[in-house]
């Protein structure tokens, strides 16, 4: 498991309610990555937080990790699937 996936795990499950269902996955390989973070729908808000400030900061943190490694990682937070459908 990568630094900046483990870093992203760590930060979005202390401040959620049901961090069991917080999820990281890594797309991408080399210099470029690109992270997806899936969260139970409760805690949406709570990640995004007031006007997104929330996600970007932790979108910042994870762009200066990368930085340092000599990679380029964006974080996309994704919509949680809708269930009975």
């Amino acid at each position: 498991m990568s630094a900046l996936k483990e870093l992203v795990e760590f930060v979005v499950q202390s401040m959620v309610d049901h961090p069991q269902e917080v999820a990281v996955s890594e797309v991408g390989y080399g210099a470029e990555v690109t992270m997806e973070l899936s969260v139970a729908e409760g805690d949406m808000g709570r990640v995004i937080g007031s006007r997104g400030r929330t996600i970007n900061a932790i979108r910042t943190i994870v762009q200066v990790l990368a930085v340092k490694q000599g990679k380029r990682a964006t974080l996309e937070l994704l919509e949680p699937e809708a269930e009975g459908n």
